[in-house]
């Protein structure tokens, strides 16, 4: 079952504003390790000069352009992939045509030979003969 777009930017917009702005979470990046507080006033953890404060409203947008970048590489992928299977259509066709203009010169070359060999024996014939 789909939400409806109005549903889904009222859930989203739920989650965004659900939390009263003088206790926020406060979601901490240190060295790719996630830890989670609650408090008033920002705290700083300083670890290898390495700390990211975030909150909830930046995880959400965070996440957010995560899922639309992930979107857009897989439509320029589909695209690619669709782009990969004309260029093998498109070159198939012209070895096909390459291949027959091929067998079509060795055939008059072979018609050639034949006429001049012919010519040859008529030749040696006439004078033997």
């Amino acid at each position: 079952m789909r939400m409806s777009k109005k549903n889904w930017f009222g859930s989203v917009r739920k989650k965004l504003f659900r939390s009263s702005p003088p206790h926020k979470t406060i979601i901490v990046l240190t060295n790719n390790t996630i830890t989670t507080r609650t408090s008033s006033a920002r705290q700083s953890i300083n670890n290898n000069g390495r700390t990211y404060f975030l909150s909830k409203e930046d995880m959400a947008a965070i996440t957010i352009q995560s899922h639309f970048r992930g979107h857009l590489a897989r439509r320029a992928y589909k695209a690619l992939k669709s782009l990969v299977r004309l260029q093998a259509v498109v070159r198939g066709a012209c070895v096909r045509r390459q291949a027959r203009i091929a067998l079509h010169c060795m055939h008059a070359l072979a018609r050639l030979q034949v006429t001049v060999r012919a010519r040859q024996l008529l030749s040696k014939c006439n004078d033997s003969c």
